[in-house]
């Protein structure tokens, strides 16, 4: 990125979310304590609610992404309104802050990497998994200045890595590590959200940065940032779609409706990526071309969330509970929506 104002751009649609900010003050590394809960209930109290009676599905959603083409074609809300129920969307800097948002009340469903629901289930989150896409391991990479002498993951070690804490990427770091004999603890982690973790690679305060798209190709596009390790071989990096227990016991009809008004755009966004790459274009502040990087990089389709996917799961929450990042073992299948 060249000037200041194209990194102001890039977040300026998530700065505008009065609730994105809200819930994005409190980190689920919080939740290990009393203290996290109860800011997490405080923050209940500060976001906009359901009103009484009301026929309200809330949709919480990340700055890129096939619920932001939803968004824009407007065909849930049509469908929904033959129901008498109407439709809000809360933007969310990334899956961790979404998740929060799903604890405190402030939305029923959303959609998150493999790895926030694993931090979310640790600290008593109540959500099961809707639905899930196809995995897209090149999504999501570590990246480097273009000319670092970091060459491979193994140069990670006693270096700086900027991520957001408890989201996909973190499992992906996680592996990248391990696969090259480097230990968790022989980096330094710096847990930072997109937009500040870009600021900090931009003006050289970290060494790397893990992160997923179209964060990723931007990086590549306007920082000239370098992957030396994206998720093939190493994660899925597959995409959830989550919904709060009591929500999608109550109301089962309208999960199984977002997600085939999903599936519909998903069909249609296979085939069109230049049109899609356009329509998102002016809601995510991108240009075309970086979009186009990310959307060729992407998953498309909805399915089921079986058995091997909650074992796949389980195996990150083992991961990350050998190395003391989340408080206690968590059984998966917990979460399973029983439909």
């Amino acid at each position: 990125m060249k000037h200041k104002q194209d990194d102001d751009r890039i977040e300026s649609g998530p700065r505008r979310n009065l609730l994105k900010a809200a819930t994005g003050a409190v980190a689920f590394g919080a939740l290990r304590g009393a203290g996290g809960l109860g800011a997490l209930s405080a923050l209940a109290v500060s976001v906009p609610a359901r009103a009484q009676g009301g026929k309200t599905l809330r949709i919480g959603f990340q700055k890129y992404g096939n619920f932001v083409v939803l968004k824009a074609r407007g065909t849930l809300e049509k469908r929904l309104a033959a129901q008498g129920w109407s439709v809000q969307w809360f933007e969310f800097p990334g899956g961790p802050q979404l998740l929060e948002g799903l604890n405190a009340g402030a939305v029923d469903v959303g959609t998150v990497g493999e790895t926030p629901p694993i931090f979310a289930q640790a600290g008593g989150v109540d959500f099961v998994y809707a639905g899930r896409e196809p995995p897209a391991p090149k999504a999501e990479a570590i990246v480097v200045p273009h000319g670092s002498s970091i060459r491979t993951p193994a140069d990670l070690r006693g270096k700086r890595v900027a991520l957001n804490q408890g989201s996909n990427v973190h499992y992906l770091l996680v592996e990248a590590l391990r696969h090259a004999n480097v230990g968790y603890n022989e980096i330094e982690p710096v847990y930072l959200a997109p937009a500040d973790a870009r600021a900090a690679f931009a003006n050289g305060s970290v060494d790397a940065w893990a992160i997923w798209d179209p964060y990723f190709a931007a990086a590549e596009r306007q920082l000239n940032a370098r992957s030396i390790a994206d998720g093939t071989g190493l994660v899925r990096n597959t995409q959830y779609y989550l919904s709060s227990r009591k929500f999608a016991v109550a109301q089962p009809q309208i999960v199984h409706a977002l997600l085939d008004e999903v599936a519909q755009v998903d069909a249609w966004a296979r085939g069109n990526i230049p049109a899609v790459a356009a329509q998102l274009s002016p809601l995510v502040d991108l240009d075309p071309a970086t979009l186009e990087l990310a959307l060729g990089r992407t998953s498309y389709g909805v399915f089921p969330v079986d058995s091997a996917t909650l074992a796949y799961q389980q195996q990150i929450a083992d991961t990350f509970t050998a190395l003391k990042l989340i408080p206690k073992k968590i059984v998966v299948t917990e979460t399973r929506w029983q439909t």
